[in-house]
């Protein structure tokens, strides 16, 4: 029978969602308590070259280490993980048993020479080696084959079935570990680390727990499951598993704890789990950062993330490449049109008015009487951007966003006659439809983090058309409270917070940028507060 042990990952692979900032005291309380909870293998974070941060579960040497674990538990094992770029063996000091008792190096497959030198460096300085490759499933058997043959002749601690991607199902799993069991020293223990985007990681932790192996194993889990994405196995449920129908050996009361006073905080406002993003990721078999990376644009259905996630060439999913998707997502998108008659339509449109742009912002609620007054004294054309508002009239909508225009298009019965529409050219329209179609890449901001924002674009096109001054309303900027950011509810989204963040730097780099072009004047309450040259108040 295996001896089955649990390795938690909590601060080192959860540190994906917070930036590994979880505080010099809590990372010192999560130690203690996984080591209260009887946890087998508790990972304290990555060694890496960078400045040392006594905040940050990340560390520049095994010294760093030593502070947040003392004392140390019997029967625990202490270990950090190193990733390429390697930290320099030179900084690694031989295990003397004051630190962490074991080093796990994980690995590309085009890194294993170079995993393999540095693993069999730290074995020789005394530290338990965990061989990990990145995505196990993603090699073919004979090259795993070949990789087990490696593993026998260095003979590490333990080596690892990583589901990087959540794919893995049942038959999978098996498959998969029959192949280590019958080919790998049997001195060595197999891991297993799995993410949970088809929530299977509790079902197959359960499946390896019922296998008849004389093996060591180990299970990677997380408390709460934090991690990346999807997430991993919950240390919680596991612990609770193996002590209702194998052995009674942990205490899980530590294990909660550590989600009441520490981790549910940094959940509501980085939440992780099981979401369809993450599910369309393992249904594709790629990386999930491919699919955040869209579902954070906010401006594709489901169906066209999938359907460009299924463009990615099968040798670019297993690692992330932005510059592709980035491209992918552009080509999806740009359906040329020649404009040129479009846009003097446009320009005749607003030559000798004055144009204001209404986004939907908060504030177009919150200053309604503004804006009206503004109207009123000024007579300006008015354009908005992906809505119609309830509350102004409107000249043109201006639309750029197949979400929104799906919206709109679908109550469409000519209730809109007496406004126009401007689509740009990505958009799919129904039968019946018609708008005043312009180029979408002519109009696309160079910075992929707002490189198609509905109302840059609107303002690149008013500039195309040679205006020389812009009135915004309701471009209120994001807010890390996302209830803040739009008038409606129905168009809050889930973009991550820090997307939110890095949206406002480059609007607001972008805004000086075309206020230097064309003049912008927000009559509106904005985050850009920078860029107010004039606030009207008419």
């Amino acid at each position: 029978m295996s001896k089955v042990k649990i390795l938690d990952c909590t601060l080192r692979d959860g540190g994906y969602i917070n930036g590994w900032d979880f505080g010099e005291r809590t990372i010192k309380k999560v130690i203690s308590k996984l080591a209260k909870a009887k946890i087998d293998i508790i990972e304290c974070g990555f060694l890496e070259e960078r400045d040392f941060d006594s905040n940050k579960a990340l560390y520049n040497s095994v010294e760093r280490i030593r502070d947040y674990i003392e004392p140390k538990s019997e029967n625990v094992m202490y270990v950090g993980m190193i990733a390429q770029p390697y930290i320099s063996i030179d900084k690694i000091s031989p295990c003397d048993g004051t630190s962490i008792d074991g080093i796990r190096v994980t690995f590309h497959e085009n890194e294993i020479e170079e995993a393999f030198i540095y693993g069999k460096q730290l074995m020789d300085r005394g530290y338990q080696v965990f061989i990990q490759p990145v995505g196990t499933t993603s090699y073919s058997d004979s090259a795993l084959l070949d990789l087990i043959e490696k593993v026998n002749a260095l003979k590490p601690y333990a080596f690892y079935l990583v589901d990087t991607l959540g794919i893995m199902y049942k038959n999978d799993l098996l498959r998969m570990f029959h192949l280590l069991d019958n080919n790998l020293d049997s001195g060595v223990s197999v891991g297993f680390h799995s993410h949970n985007n088809l929530q299977l990681s509790f079902s197959n932790a359960q499946e390896i727990l019922s296998l008849h192996t004389k093996r060591n194993i180990i299970i990677d889990a997380s408390v709460m499951g934090m991690g990346r994405g999807a997430g991993n196995l919950c240390t919680e449920l596991i612990t609770h598993y193996i002590n209702e129908n194998i052995n009674e050996k942990y205490d899980t009361i530590p294990l909660l704890e550590i989600v009441d006073e520490h981790l549910l905080a940094i959940f509501n406002e980085n939440n992780w789990g099981y979401s369809i993003p993450y599910y369309l990721a393992a249904v594709n078999g790629c990386h999930p950062n491919y699919t955040s990376n869209l579902i954070n644009k906010q401006t594709i259905s489901v169906k066209s993330i999938n359907a460009i996630l299924r463009q990615i060439p099968r040798r670019n999913r297993d690692i992330y490449d932005k510059e592709l998707i980035e491209q992918l997502y552009i080509d999806y998108q740009s359906h040329y049109v020649n404009d040129i008659e479009e846009l003097m339509v446009i320009g005749e449109l607003v030559r000798n008015r004055k144009i204001l742009v209404i986004a939907p912002g908060k504030s177009i609620e919150l200053q309604r009487e503004e804006i009206q007054d503004f109207i009123m004294i000024n007579n300006p054309i008015v354009f908005s951007v992906n809505f119609v508002p309830d509350t102004f009239t409107t000249d043109t909508v201006f639309i750029s966003n197949q979400k929104r225009f799906n919206l709109l298009s679908d109550g469409y019965d000519g209730q809109f006659e007496n406004t126009a529409f401007i689509t740009t050219s990505n958009i799919k329209a129904a039968n019946g439809f018609t708008s005043i179609v312009v180029n979408y890449t002519d109009l696309l901001v160079d910075n992929p983090i707002i490189s198609d924002n509905a109302g840059l674009l609107l303002l690149n096109l008013l500039h195309r058309v040679s205006a020389k001054e812009v009135y915004v309303a309701g471009f209120d900027g994001f807010s890390i409270d996302k209830a803040n950011n739009y008038f409606s509810n129905e168009l809050n989204n889930n973009t991550e917070l820090n997307e939110l963040i890095k949206k406002n730097e480059a609007m607001s780099q972008f805004l000086s940028f075309l206020d230097k072009k064309m003049s912008i004047h927000f009559i509106t309450s904005t985050v850009y507060n920078e860029m107010h040259k004039d606030v009207i108040t008419n």
